[in-house]
């Protein structure tokens, strides 16, 4: 098994169709986090829970993100979205492998699954009665999480 840092097929033919709205205030994103033992990548389709990191301090279907942003111009050739807030988890006893990022909202539904992209750590992370945070990087036209260009 293997987790592969991929942005999902599926989003890409989901976002032609306008399945997806990142606005501030649009649909709700939600990060999970998975064990080594999971198998993710470029083909995951939605959300599941096989895999799925547990332990004190995490949630099946994992947090909400918060503070999203869209940016890009007529003269930028990128254009990205970032979450003003690093996902965290609290008095956390877990080890995680890697995360999905996904829409609970897709087309204006909800209740939905659908894969934006597949973060993989390189390595198994570990929180003992600690914090455990997913940093993203710096927004920006090369550095963003999740970026068109």
């Amino acid at each position: 098994m293997a987790i592969n840092q991929a942005v999902c097929n599926t989003f890409k033919r989901d976002l032609l169709k306008g399945f997806h709205d990142f606005a501030n205030g649009g649909d709700t994103f939600k990060i999970a986090l998975f064990t080594s033992s999971a198998s993710l990548g470029a083909t995951t389709e939605d959300y599941s829970t096989s895999n799925e990191t547990s332990g004190t301090g995490y949630s099946a279907g994992g947090e909400t993100l918060a503070g999203q942003s869209v940016t890009g111009s007529n003269s930028a050739s990128t254009a990205y979205v970032d979450w003003s807030t690093d996902p965290t988890w609290t008095s956390a006893s877990f080890t995680a492998n890697g995360a999905i990022i996904y829409n609970t909202q897709t087309d204006g539904g909800s209740g939905t699954t659908d894969a934006v992209c597949v973060l993989a750590f390189g390595a198994d992370y570990t929180a003992t009665n600690g914090t455990f945070t997913v940093q993203f990087p710096a927004p920006g036209t090369s550095t963003a999480i999740l970026r068109l260009s």
